[in-house]
């Protein structure tokens, strides 16, 4: 987006927080919610670890330094009272794409991994894992935005008309998922299967299923909260940035408005 090569993107919370700020608020706009929920801490079946002080001299993998899940990772160890060895601790954050956690969860290098679907399902399926904590446990009425769809604010406002009418397919394609989870699934496997080479296994799929919600609903404030513990965690600069245009919800609740569907604040 910053070299205008990209004009619409699915993107999660805190990239979406970061290319606004290093943006001077210039490079994008979220405009609607696409995902809620999906994220977990998953440690080794037998690691022993049962309770948070368990993770002292520990190793835990997150998908990319600053990410979303790292963000939470590292402000979950903190509020736990675990410090991590470069701030004097014995807890270690290591930042691991995604196939690579399952990898060294089969070595057990790893003790555990703050992780997305349908990653979270595969380490407990195929790593020899189990779930530590659902990270929809910590947040009010269980919601917290895993993915947003962001746009380019020069297309945004040259282009409003194409961005309203992916939008409209957005909030109908969100109904229908909802509406037709089990066909849903299945043609996403199909994708999947085309673009890997292997579908997942049926189970797989519906443990990450579960864990989800499909939704156009942005929610607002779990960005915002995000926002601040990324702050926290070092990853926003000196001062904590103005975040309060990140947000142009204009387009989406004038298609809630033609549905006749609730608007959002």
């Amino acid at each position: 987006m910053f070299a205008q090569a990209l004009d619409l993107a699915y993107i999660g919370p805190n990239p979406a927080i970061n290319g606004y700020v290093k943006s001077d608020g210039q490079a994008l706009n979220i405009v609607a919610g696409a995902t809620s929920g999906g994220a977990a801490l998953v440690v080794l079946e037998d690691s022993g670890i049962s309770k948070a002080g368990d993770f002292h001299h520990r190793k835990i993998a997150s998908p990319q330094l600053g990410n979303t899940q790292d963000v939470s990772l590292r402000y979950w160890l903190k509020n736990n009272g675990l410090l991590l060895k470069e701030n004097g601790g014995d807890v270690s954050v290591v930042p691991v794409a995604n196939p690579d956690q399952l990898t060294l969860f089969k070595k057990k290098e790893i003790a555990g991994a703050w992780t997305v679907e349908p990653w979270v399902s595969r380490l407990i399926h195929e790593g020899g894992g189990r779930l530590f904590l659902e990270e929809s446990s910590l947040w009010p009425g269980k919601k917290f935005v895993t993915a947003n769809i962001i746009v380019r604010k020069k297309f945004l406002k040259e282009h409003p008309d194409l961005v309203k009418k992916w939008i409209l397919a957005h909030v109908d394609l969100t109904a229908w998922i909802n509406d037709n989870p089990e066909e849903a699934k299945n043609i996403l496997n199909q994708e999947i299967k085309k673009l890997t080479g292997q579908a997942l296994p049926k189970e797989i799929l519906n443990d990450a299923f579960s864990r989800l919600e499909i939704t156009y609903d942005p929610i607002k404030e779990s960005l915002f909260t995000s926002a601040k513990m990324a702050y926290e965690q070092g990853f926003l600069g000196k001062n904590m940035p103005d975040l309060s245009g990140i947000y142009d919800l204009t387009i989406l609740n004038e298609v809630l408005r033609d549905k006749k569907l609730t608007e959002i604040n």
